[in-house]
């Protein structure tokens, strides 16, 4: 049996999350007071008491969902398990990323905090309010996806792309206001069942986010960076690597680059992976991966009776 571990993104904040872990892991408790300690603020009293429109913004999200997932993996090697040992890759939605290379050893805690507050404020600053926007597409074809986009791109004469392909039917499309618009109304006459656009505050993962991108290559070049101890499976590349440069090159073009989670569920199902856990906050990687995959068991570990559990599993 070959297990990977799987770090949610932005949409599985919830208020409240992680607060069980704190209370009954010291180990637990203490990431928390790390990631305080490194942004400078009390993040995680908003964490656990809100307010959820507060928490929900992208600068506080990112860092708060990062916490949460390391949270649960301190509070699992406290209790024995070796990620080395027991976990054969690693690999994160978007952010999660992040918290799949400081769950790794690739980057400290503290340093996973301050980048996720810097990726956080440079894709909202990366483009005005307004004038960016996502929508998801569910129920078409890619290739139909892809063709509607460029059309609207063209016709709009701005970006649209997907930036996301969760699997199970769901794509996301990202870029200018009108030509997203525009997109999501030719995927319904080209047949999706729904094209629903989303109430986020920027255009995430397009060719809009370039200035992001440059941020976070500074950034990254700023920060110690070691070889992880479980290979972890990029977003934009869907191949495992543990060299730290080409990770951190990874991360920079993930901030413009689409999150292709399809393709990284069905590369394990192809390498020997038998069971995904989802660490952290939700179970919507879970969910996605059971609509991917079926033959490959899911798992979610985000609170105390959840370690336990998959303890006991291991």
């Amino acid at each position: 049996m070959a297990v990977a571990f799987t770090f949610p993104g932005q949409g599985s904040q919830a208020v409240g999350m992680g607060k069980d872990l704190a209370d009954s892991f010291p180990e637990a408790r203490k990431v928390f007071q790390e990631v305080d300690e490194a942004l400078g603020e009390n993040l995680s009293k908003l964490i656990w008491d809100g307010p959820e429109e507060t928490l929900t913004l992208t600068a506080n999200a990112q860092p708060a969902l990062m916490a949460v997932s390391l949270a649960a993996i301190r509070a699992l090697e406290a209790r024995g398990l070796s990620l080395k040992d027991k976990v054969a890759y690693v690999a994160g939605h978007s952010l999660g990323e992040y918290s799949a290379l400081a769950a790794a050893g690739f980057i400290s805690i503290a340093d996973a905090a301050r980048l996720l507050r810097i990726r956080g404020n440079a894709m909202q600053a990366a483009v005005p309010a307004g004038e960016g926007a996502m929508a998801a597409i569910i129920g078409l074809e890619q290739a139909d996806v892809e063709a509607a986009c460029a059309e609207a791109a063209q016709g709009a004469g701005k970006v649209c792309q997907i930036a996301n392909d969760n699997g199970g039917g769901q794509l996301v499309i990202s870029g200018a206001k009108a030509a997203v618009e525009l997109a999501a109304k030719l995927c319904t006459e080209k047949g999706a069942k729904r094209a629903l656009m989303l109430q986020v505050s920027a255009p995430f993962h397009s060719a809009l986010m370039a200035p992001a991108a440059n941020v976070m290559h500074e950034a990254l070049a700023d920060v110690a960076k070691t070889a992880p101890v479980v290979p972890v499976v990029s977003n934009v590349s869907v191949t495992p690597t543990s060299e730290p440069d080409e990770i951190a090159r990874r991360l920079v073009e993930q901030v413009t680059g689409r999150v292709r989670w399809r393709e990284t569920v069905e590369w394990f199902g192809q390498n020997g992976v038998t069971t995904l856990y989802e660490i952290g906050s939700g179970k919507v990687l879970s969910g996605l991966a059971r609509r991917i995959n079926r033959d490959i068991a899911t798992g979610a570990i985000g609170t105390a009776a959840d370690v336990e559990a998959a303890l006991a599993a291991f």
